[in-house]
């Protein structure tokens, strides 16, 4: 019987596990927003992807903002923007800005979300911090009060995905709660076990079966992601470099789990293999 429970608590134990571990990675480098950022800034530093944001920002303000008069006298300094954005002394504020407000659209609670911004797709990226960037080095330059708009939002993705990232949301931070419980679920199985060793030894066999599947699933999920074209240049860029981010963050805990398994799978053949020779 006890043999019996002691398996039945480790199969558990790695069932918690399997589930626990991405929702714990979801959680808290795509739901919470500090995350999310930390895991996206260095895609602001892509040559090609600064090149179109900074188009895009430059393009919002267009000459519904500056008067006809003053377009000539505006035009140098916006297409200096346009080539020079990311070297300006505020950018790296204003693209975290972006980041946060990009989060801010895409996770925002359904009961609170406003009426502006129904419909629109799974990730969304705001890049008016941007655009009041360019929009503050026209008006040193030219002595233009230039008024930014208020959104510049650049759509990633389709809409119906929305729904897919509102589950995210609530189920992501049940992870902690699947990984209490399968710490919880070794530790019966190992006051259960008559020989601790095959515990041991399943847990980290089992673990290294995870990374593997775990590994399979990422990069099935990011081949998904890719082949969902947006017909978005900026969008397109983002969303490839977002995916190799988030494949190589994840794959961090992969190792880490390879390598914890390997030590368990090692633990318990040892413990085997000395008890083996007291018991001699």
């Amino acid at each position: 019987m006890r043999t019996f429970v002691s398996a039945l608590a480790v199969l558990i134990g790695l069932v918690m596990a399997a589930i626990a571990v991405p929702a714990m990675w979801v959680d808290r480098n795509i739901v919470q927003e500090d995350g999310f950022v930390a895991l996206t800034a260095p895609l602001g530093t892509d040559p090609v992807f600064r090149q179109r944001l900074a188009a895009a920002a430059v393009g919002s303000l267009g000459s519904d903002r500056i008067p006809e008069v003053l377009t000539e006298l505006a035009r140098p300094v916006l297409e200096s923007a346009a080539t020079s954005l990311t070297g300006l002394p505020g950018y790296p504020e204003a693209w975290t800005e972006t980041l946060r407000k990009s989060h801010r659209l895409s996770f925002v609670d359904p009961d609170t979300r406003p009426a502006e911004i129904d419909g629109v797709s799974a990730l969304t990226l705001d890049a008016a911090p941007l655009a009041g960037l360019v929009a503050k080095q026209v008006a040193e330059a030219t002595r233009l009060p230039l008024e930014a708009p208020d959104q510049v939002l650049i759509k990633i993705g389709q809409p119906s995905q929305r729904q897919f990232l509102e589950r995210v949301s609530a189920y992501a931070p049940m992870g902690y709660a699947a990984g209490v419980g399968a710490v919880i679920s070794f530790a019966i199985a190992l006051v259960a076990a008559r020989r601790r060793w095959t515990v041991l030894a399943g847990a980290g066999a089992g673990a290294l079966v995870l990374a593997g599947a775990w590994k399979l699933a990422s990069d099935a999920a990011g081949a998904a992601v890719a082949r969902k074209k947006s017909g978005n240049e900026v969008a397109e860029i983002f969303k490839r470099e977002f995916v190799a981010a988030s494949t190589g963050s994840f794959g961090q805990w992969i190792l880490v789990a390879v390598v914890l398994g390997g030590m368990l799978l090692a633990l318990g053949l040892m413990v085997r293999v000395l008890g083996g020779r007291r018991s001699g």
